[in-house]
């Protein structure tokens, strides 16, 4: 076990080191100026020349590559050309809001697409099945940006109805806080709803053919026995690598929104969705190794 586990975090740095070096390289061919991106295009040539020179911008890709690394390893992730700021002060004055918002959007997403995914498996075929599946498809199939553009022109600007940004905690106005939440924990839930109802409905299919099963239902035990007791608890093994997928899916949701500061307080940047994305990674490996194994080992 310890083995297969520091092949799996040898992996996951692995790919971490991909990436970012991707990341950092393509970040590097954007056309825009660092220099006049965090300080204007009113400063002289000589401050200019200062400046590049200050930023590191002077050495070669692969220096500066080594030297962000090194930062990012002693805890310091730089300067954001955006905000002006430290960028891990940047991420810990959003951190609290954003965390709250995908756990919330979690919470919710998770038991409400696992109950209609178990619908539309045991109602296979029936009116109940393709009106979930249809909408489950059609949530995945519009991307979330899309979803939160029609919300904040319907809800918030035509009709009205919700204030179209702000955040305001639940200990100091309750009221404000549900009015402020509603719409962007909609979004954020909906295409969470759709994407567990999905995994659930085929992992649930697929447990539902299998020999044991079978074997309970001709020893005459009830459905809703065999369905809480060895279906779900087989089935639902694969939702465990949709939870790291979707924390990542929320958090990054917030790049979608540069024409508004409605859900600016669900910000984080990419350090820590880096992060994030490697313990998914890291749990996808670890969970989907081992029922793989056994899986052989049964057929065997």
């Amino acid at each position: 076990m310890a083995k297969y586990l520091l092949n799996r975090i040898m992996q996951t740095i692995a790919l971490l080191l991909i990436v970012s070096l991707l990341s950092f390289f393509l970040v590097s061919l954007m056309p825009s100026d660092p220099v006049y991106a965090q300080f204007g295009t009113d400063i002289t040539q000589e401050e200019y020349q200062v400046a590049f020179v200050r930023m590191g911008l002077d050495k070669p890709i692969i220096v500066r590559y080594l030297t962000w690394l090194g930062n990012v390893l002693k805890g310091d992730f730089g300067t954001s050309y955006c905000y002006h700021k430290g960028v891990w002060e940047v991420i810990s004055g959003k951190l609290g809001t954003t965390l709250y918002m995908a756990v919330l959007s979690l919470l919710l997403s998770m038991p409400i697409g696992i109950l209609l995914g178990t619908v539309t498996a045991v109602k296979r075929g029936q009116w109940a099945d393709t009106i979930i599946t249809l909408f489950s498809n059609l949530l995945i199939a519009i991307p979330q940006f899309v979803t939160a553009i029609l919300f904040l022109y319907y809800i918030s600007m035509k009709w009205k109805l919700l204030p179209p940004q702000g955040f305001t905690w639940p200990w100091v106005d309750i009221h404000k806080h549900i009015q402020q939440l509603i719409m962007p924990l909609t979004c954020l839930t909906l295409c969470g709803i759709a994407g567990f109802c999905r995994q659930t409905r085929s992992s649930v299919l697929e447990v539902l053919g299998q020999d044991y099963v079978r074997t309970a239902r001709a020893k005459g035990l009830k459905e809703t026995r065999i369905l809480w007791k060895h279906v779900m608890n087989n089935g639902l093994i694969p939702i465990l690598t949709m939870i790291g997928v979707c924390m990542v899916r929320l958090l990054w949701i917030q790049f979608v929104f540069p024409l508004s500061r409605t859900f600016r307080t669900i910000m984080l940047v990419y350090p820590v969705s880096l992060s994030l994305t490697a313990l998914m990674i890291f749990v996808s490996l670890l969970c989907t190794h081992p029922s793989r194994r056994f899986a052989k080992k049964a057929d065997a």
